[in-house]
């Protein structure tokens, strides 16, 4: 089967929806089928173009057998509700008019955000093909929990009329959480076998071959031997809370504590400024590098924080980051409500603090610091266990075939 893929998030990036989507694409390719990706030029989340790649109008690339093609997009840094809208906009309609040209037997589009499914919805179309919606996210009242729209806006509003749409005109819904299933039954009355859920997970194999990392050399490097490490990698945005966590560390006793973020976003450079201002110096940030030097970070940390504002729309979500500290027997400092502490709570990998209450948070500090290790790697490869992304894959794939 020919599966069109269109996605403004692609390796080298190495953000959650990129390696999702690669990941799946790579499984489906090894089980016979013919994948292509429509993407932009990688540069995400600077808003910079990587090293060896140029924002032009269409270039074609393989990537284990994968066909990429990247179209021309308008890339900004990840500030500004206008320039992101730019953005979104001109890869939609890139993404369109490559894909006029291009063959295929199915089409699916992800979302966030709407403009990429719109595309495939219009491709759908255009083509007479069925169309698959993926949401990752619920745009755009993601939007709004992140303070960068209002709920009363004439945009947000033409947004909710978009959202409803697409829902109702694809073949079939892929969504991440269970969560997102029922909104999209009990808010857009859609039919529970039209949706499937395809929850993130993690590439065991990728992971296997990180473990034996010796990791006391990066340790020394940033001169953090002897110090208990709680390390953030991943996005550096607006979702994230990271100033809540800055200043709650100044209330930590305990001297050794350090905390170590790793990664790049539209908050990055405030952060650090702002961090100049404080009076303990227990924070360190590196700059964003690749997965695989990520993962060496994860492995030299005792305990890795998962962390997002609080608001009733992250309820629904769950971090694909958990999967991938998990799956280096890191346990999670998780600051997050809903589905995800439940999820940490069923497989007891880590303490759970209710987004930006210092008191919880402090409290939580202490104990996760009393698991205990011994058996703690086997309750995380029960857990990898049913988020092993190859499964996960190819249930996806025989859920949008039928």
């Amino acid at each position: 089967m020919k599966i069109l893929f269109l996605t403004d998030n692609f390796p080298p990036e190495s953000n959650a929806p990129a390696i999702r989507t690669y990941e799946h694409c790579v499984e489906w390719v090894s089980l016979g089928h013919e994948i292509t990706v429509i993407t932009c030029a990688p540069n995400f989340p600077s808003g910079k173009v990587f090293d060896g790649y140029k924002n032009k109008l269409f270039s074609i690339e393989n990537m284990n057998g994968i066909k990429v093609i990247r179209v021309w997009s308008y890339i900004s840094p990840n500030r500004g509700f206008t320039k992101r809208i730019l953005d979104y906009v001109s890869y939609g309609i890139s993404s369109f008019v490559v894909g006029l040209f291009l063959k295929t037997d199915l089409i699916i589009g992800t979302s966030p955000q709407f403009f990429t499914a719109l595309s495939a919805k219009l491709l759908s179309f255009c083509k007479k093909k069925d169309w698959i919606m993926e949401v990752r996210d619920l745009w755009p009242d993601s939007i709004v929990a992140v303070g960068s729209l209002s709920n009363k806006t004439l945009a947000f509003k033409f947004l909710k009329y978009i959202e409803g749409r697409l829902y109702h005109s694809a073949k079939k819904i892929v969504v991440v959480t269970d969560s997102f299933k029922k909104y999209l039954i009990e808010e857009h009355s859609i039919k529970d076998k039209k949706i499937g859920v395809f929850k993130n997970g993690i590439n065991l194999d990728l992971i296997n071959d990180q473990l034996s990392f010796n990791s006391k050399y990066l340790r020394t490097k940033h001169a953090l031997n002897d110090k208990i490490l709680i390390s953030y990698a991943g996005t550096i945005g607006l979702a994230h809370a990271i100033r809540f966590i800055l200043d709650a560390t100044q209330k930590i006793t305990n001297n050794n504590i350090h905390f170590l973020f790793i990664g790049d976003g539209a908050e990055r450079d405030n952060l650090i400024e702002y961090s100049k201002s404080l009076k303990k110096r227990n924070i360190t940030f590196l700059k964003s590098v690749s997965r695989e030097e990520a993962f060496k970070y994860i492995s030299m940390t005792d305990f890795s924080l998962v962390n997002l504002k609080k608001s009733d729309e992250f309820l629904k979500v769950i971090p694909s980051k958990i999967f991938e500290n998990i799956a280096h027997h890191k346990p999670i400092l998780l600051g997050l409500n809903g589905e995800a502490e439940d999820l940490i709570k069923h497989y007891d990998v880590g303490v759970c603090f209710d987004p930006e209450n210092t008191g919880s948070f402090l409290n939580a500090i202490e104990k996760v610091q009393e698991i205990d290790l011994t058996n703690f790697k086997t309750k995380c490869q029960i857990m990898l266990k049913d988020f092993n992304r190859k499964k996960i894959a190819q249930k996806m794939l025989d859920f949008i075939k039928n």
